[in-house]
Order: C-alpha cells, then sequence, then structure tokens
C-alpha cells in the first residue's frame, strides 16, 4: 500500500517521464478470464528505463459489465497539499483479487494530465497480459527499443584482475538500445578451471531468462558476471548457449585495442541484473 501510495502521489503531481498511446490490442487474463480488451492503452514510462500499460478506467467499467469482473473502490491517493491524484482499486474475479490497482483522477493537471481518466495495474499481478495474441514477459517492450545480434570473427579476450578468462575470435555481438555492446561467445572460450555455476536467475522481456556463471581468480569470487541464454526468446535466437561478460565489470580487449569500461547502472549496482 505504501509503495502503490507513494507512486500515485509522485505520478499525481509531477507526472510521468513521458506516454504514448498505441493502437494494440491489449489483454488481460485473470483467473480465467479476459477481464479486459483495449485498443486504447497507453505506454506509461513511470521511470527512464521502460514502459508500463496504463488502460482507460472507461474500459475497465464496461468490461465489468459482461464479465465476473468486479470493481470496488477504496482509500483515495492525496498529494501534500491534500489534492485527489487517483483512488485504489480491487479489481476481483471469483476467488481471486488485486489491490495494486491505481485509478488515476480526471482533474490532473499540469504534466500530469495525461493520466487523467487511466488506470495502472500492476504487471504481476494480473495472470497474463497479451499484446494482440502474444503473451507479455516481464515487463512491456519499449517500442523505441530494438536487439541486433551480428556473427563476427574479431578477436576477443576478456580479463578478470588482470589475468585472460576467455579468448576467441567466434562472436555474436548484440546490440541492444540504451546499452553497450554485448560480446557473446562459446562456453569453450572460457577457461573452465574459473567458472563457478550460480543459482541467479534473471528475467528480460527482449531475450529470456538468463542463467549465470560466477568466476573465480586467485581465491577472490567475482559473482554474476556471466551470463548466457539457453532458451531466448526469437529476436535474439543467435545467443542461444552462449556466454558474455559484463562490460561495465571486467576487461575486453577487441582486435588488440584495450575497451573503455562501460558505464551503466548494471555496474555501479543501482539495479539488478534484470535487462542484460
Amino acid at each position: 500500500m505504501a509503495d502503490l501510495k507513494k507512486l500515485a502521489v509522485k505520478l499525481g503531481t509531477q507526472g510521468p517521464v513521458k506516454t504514448l498511446a498505441t493502437p494494440r490490442m491489449v489483454k488481460l487474463l485473470f483467473n480465467g478470464v479476459y477481464i479486459l480488451q483495449t485498443t486504447d492503452a497507453v505506454f506509461v514510462w513511470e521511470h527512464p528505463f521502460y514502459p508500463q500499460y496504463y488502460l482507460p478506467m472507461s474500459a475497465l467499467v464496461e468490461s465489468s459489465k459482461h464479465t465476473p469482473l468486479q470493481l470496488t473502490e477504496g482509500d483515495a491517493f492525496l498529494s501534500e497539499d491534500g489534492k485527489k491524484v487517483g483512488t485504489q482499486l480491487t479489481l476481483t474475479v471469483g476467488d481471486k483479487s488485486t489491490d495494486q490497482v491505481i485509478a488515476f483522477s480526471d482533474d490532473l493537471a499540469g504534466s500530469a494530465a495525461e493520466l487523467k481518466g487511466l488506470v495502472k495495474i500492476d504487471f504481476g499481478a494480473i495472470d497474463k497480459w497479451f499484446e494482440e495474441d502474444t503473451p507479455m514477459f516481464v515487463h512491456p517492450k519499449d517500442p523505441f527499443k530494438r536487439v541486433d545480434v551480428f556473427q563476427s570473427r574479431r578477436h576477443i579476450r576478456v580479463f578478470v584482475d588482470g589475468e585472460v578468462v576467455a579468448e576467441t575470435t567466434t562472436s555474436a555481438h548484440l546490440y541492444e538500445t540504451g546499452l553497450p555492446e554485448r560480446y557473446y561467445m562459446p562456453l569453450t572460450a572460457v577457461r573452465p578451471d574459473v567458472l563457478r555455476p550460480s543459482k541467479t536467475r534473471t528475467q528480460c522481456p527482449y531475450k529470456g531468462e538468463a542463467e549465470y556463471y560466477s568466476v573465480e581468480i586467485n581465491g577472490k569470487v567475482h559473482k554474476d558476471i556471466v551470463w548466457f541464454y539457453n532458451n531466448p526468446t526469437l529476436e535474439s535466437a543467435l545467443v542461444t548457449g552462449l556466454v558474455c561478460f559484463y562490460n561495465e565489470k571486467v576487461d575486453i580487449e577487441l582486435d588488440g585495442k584495450m575497451l573503455e569500461r562501460a558505464d551503466t547502472h548494471f555496474g555501479r549496482g543501482q539495479m539488478k541484473p534484470s535487462a542484460v
């Protein structure tokens, strides 16, 4: 409740980073029922990294007339000056419900006016989200972001604590909007004596579920600095089974030239590695 209120007040007073209307059909499956199908969804960037889908309150109300969906209003969310910026909603279908829902007020002004009449439903609170008939994974994909993968025979060496831990002339270079170039290489290009299996798993809507290795050099363990996708999404299929090192946490030599370490939130420890 506290996090929901904090988000409602922040967006209801300061507005989102940006918004974008979309003609895509967005569908929500909840407790065996499609509780909403709309072509009036809006991409809303609550922060700069990726968007969420916000939905018209009017579409939810209309859906409740034709499906088992029940809508229950809860507490009002008030700004510091006492202005109502939204209301907490509970969505119920049969014996299942969620209250992780914000219905934004119709009288929002300024930069927050873009959220008038929209509803934010926590992505993880719904059983399955769809764009058209394609399931979404982790969160909606950013329409301004893309992934390209190119085969390469450039000479790559990877150093950890000054020691070469990987070397190859066969790699796949992955370019993802907003992130540094990533160098995926065969597992056999990495020294097997330094790899330590990890239980860490993260998910990315653009690439799938990542598994990890740590690297141990001279008794020091560098946790989760290598990742790989055994079952990536279709758009990233070319990196299946290949491994990649964090540019932010190791030293990479490309064609004899040492690259500068990338400077991203992954290297600064400000975000879990969920979109590598």
